[in-house]
């Protein structure tokens, strides 16, 4: 099957992407086009999300066509994140509350663009592009990994700053309230933050990042005594609202699920989830156990990955 370049032009035709590819791959009738049309009309939704609300397309299928889109897509990566920074120049840069902050040279994407690792960072970030195309308000992505040491952290924090430079509003959250670590990356500090914005409805305070001016950081704040309660709370809920609409995209960091639930409950209203693994270090029984705590979670995984760095 050859890509059809009319549906292939900008990820703002993501969603018509989609439904063409799931018409071509599947031979949909024009009842069901119909059907699935009027069904977008009534919900509001997207082609994909009205597809699978009337039965006419399975979980499968569109993950399949979702797929496949990636694939072609992968040989056309440039003229992706073109589009984007072309449709970026439209809109006003944010400015955000805090002090501009200067990232840690870990942060190979800003320090090392040529780096072979920053590239697999951004082969990375248009599979992701890919597989949350035809959403409403922003992509929201959960880092769980079950264990200490297994790069949630840094490439969540990496991924952040790889959607911003395409001119995106992206923020970075670090809700690992345990044992936090992206303000150390961006040399923040880290009295006030989630914690306090979930313990008494606080202003969240929004640090920018040099050299980076559409990325927001909210780093964890003081650590509460009860994080697993306050992810589970409908403050955290309603405050993920407001990101939706405010911004493009929202990367989580979360602490360790083989140790705490808090991740679990992050990725119930985040909806999409990247799961990490190490290699050589996270064992296959530990990835199966982390999928099991998943499946009561509203959240679908949209990236699997093997770490080697």
């Amino acid at each position: 099957m050859k890509a059809n370049p009319k549906w292939m032009r900008t990820m703002e035709d993501s969603d018509q992407a989609v439904a063409n590819a799931l018409v071509s791959l599947f031979k949909l009738p024009e009842e069901a086009i119909k059907s699935i049309r009027d069904s977008m009309n009534t919900l509001q939704v997207s082609f994909a999300e009205a597809a699978l609300h009337t039965g006419l397309v399975t979980e499968k299928e569109l993950e399949q066509a979702q797929n496949w889109l990636a694939q072609e897509f992968k040989q056309n990566r440039s003229l992706v994140e073109l589009a984007l920074l072309r449709d970026s120049k439209r809109r006003d840069v944010v400015m955000w509350e805090g002090e501009r902050l200067l990232p840690s040279h870990e942060l190979l994407l800003l320090h090392d663009p040529d780096n072979p690792h920053c590239e697999a960072v951004r082969a990375l970030r248009t599979e992701l592009l890919l597989r949350t195309s035809g959403r409403r308000g922003a992509a929201m992505f959960t880092f769980l990994s079950p264990g200490a040491g297994e790069g949630r952290t840094l490439l969540s924090a990496e991924l952040a700053i790889a959607f911003a430079q395409l001119g995106k509003k992206t923020l970075l959250v670090d809700a690992d309230m345990r044992n936090p670590r992206q303000h150390q990356l961006f040399g923040a500090d880290n009295q006030l933050g989630l914690a306090q914005a979930l313990e008494d409805g606080r202003t969240q305070r929004l640090h920018g990042i040099e050299g980076v001016p559409q990325l927001a950081l909210l780093t964890s704040g003081t650590l509460p005594g009860n994080p697993l309660e306050l992810l589970s709370g409908g403050r955290f809920d309603h405050i993920a609202t407001d990101w939706r609409r405010a911004f493009d995209f929202v990367l989580l960091d979360t602490p360790p699920t083989s140790k705490y639930s808090d991740g679990l409950a992050v990725a119930t209203v985040a909806s999409n989830v990247v799961v990490l693994g190490r290699a050589k270090m996270t064992s296959f029984a530990a990835l199966t156990e982390m999928q099991r705590k998943l499946e009561p979670a509203r959240a679908r995984i949209v990236g699997a990955i093997i770490n080697s760095f």
